[in-house]
């Protein structure tokens, strides 16, 4: 006997309210009312014959024959998603999303995507710079850049870069007062940035000046501290102190002058604490999306190659 499916929009319903156990929370992602939720998931329970929410006055749960429907459907309308971007992609392969931390955006890639657009006029880029990588579909982007290995079911991830980490400042900061070793930072405001959300410390000031041994008399509750790089640097540019700078972030900056490198002494970072390439398997090997990334990772080539100098 062939089984009788319930339509997508009793789907969606149902997949709503059992992720948020709640109606008029489903209601509202949704754009319709309690009313049709509830409606809804009662025509499905009639039409399988059975409970999927086990309801009290002031809480509701998924049954166990809930919890499996609960799940294909999410699989379902998850699959049917990817489809759906593939679908789009497909008839208008030249535009390429890309989502980017902040940080990165501001410091590297804006400056220049301009470069990326002469090379290929026909590729119409749409860049959304966010500061926290969300576990986005192939609908939201064909690829990004994000601070940290991720772990993203069917995402091609690929490291951007081989970061070393060492003091910055600008160059008026460093004529009013001299920086000849790592002992002299103490006379300096020191520019901190914390980093949350990491099973392992990156590496920050303390760990600098342990490697310089001059850890002796650090406080690290002095000084400016942000919960970013791209402000942290903006403020060493602009001499409110002495930062530690990214290779792959400062590049540009000590080019230009707009910050100097006082000591010689950098630290490796270690692979989770530096920008990586992902993009979701179903699109990665687009022509388009294949483009760019390989000129991200040639670019990435070329900071490698000024810092060694």
């Amino acid at each position: 006997m062939a089984m009788h499916f319930p339509g997508l929009r009793v789907l969606r319903g149902f997949e709503a309210a059992g992720r948020h156990l709640n109606f008029s929370r489903a209601a509202g992602e949704l754009g319709v009312t309690p009313a049709a939720i509830s409606h809804q998931v009662r025509e499905l329970e009639n039409q399988l014959g059975m409970e999927l929410f086990s309801r009290t006055s002031r809480s509701m749960q998924l049954t166990a024959a809930g919890e499996i429907l609960h799940r294909a459907a999410g699989e379902a309308l998850a699959s049917l998603a990817r489809g759906l971007a593939r679908i789009q992609d497909t008839g208008d392969s030249n535009r390429l999303k890309v989502i980017a931390s902040a940080s990165i955006a501001a410091k590297w890639l804006v400056p220049r995507i301009g470069r990326f657009i002469e090379l290929h006029p026909d590729i119409d880029v749409r860049l959304d710079i966010s500061s926290h990588l969300r576990d986005f579909s192939p609908a939201d982007a064909n690829i990004a850049i994000c601070w940290g290995k991720v772990a993203l079911p069917r995402w091609q991830c690929e490291r951007l870069f081989e970061n070393t980490i060492f003091p910055v400042c600008s160059p008026a900061l460093l004529r009013s007062t001299p920086l000849g070793e790592p002992r002299d930072l103490m006379r300096h405001r020191l520019i901190h940035v914390s980093w949350k959300g990491q099973d392992r410390d990156r590496p920050d000031w303390r760990t600098w000046l342990h490697a310089a041994g001059a850890e002796d008399k650090f406080d690290d509750g002095r000084g400016l501290h942000f919960d970013e790089s791209g402000s942290a640097l903006q403020a060493a540019i602009d001499g409110q102190g002495v930062a530690l700078g990214d290779s792959s972030l400062v590049a540009d900056d000590l080019a230009a002058g707009r910050l100097v490198r006082p000591l010689h002494l950098a630290i490796t970072s270690p692979p989770e604490f530096t920008y990586y390439v992902v993009s979701p398997i179903d699109v990665a090997e687009n022509s388009t999306v294949a483009t760019f990334r390989e000129w991200l990772l040639a670019e990435a080539v070329k900071i490698s190659s000024q810092s060694a100098t």
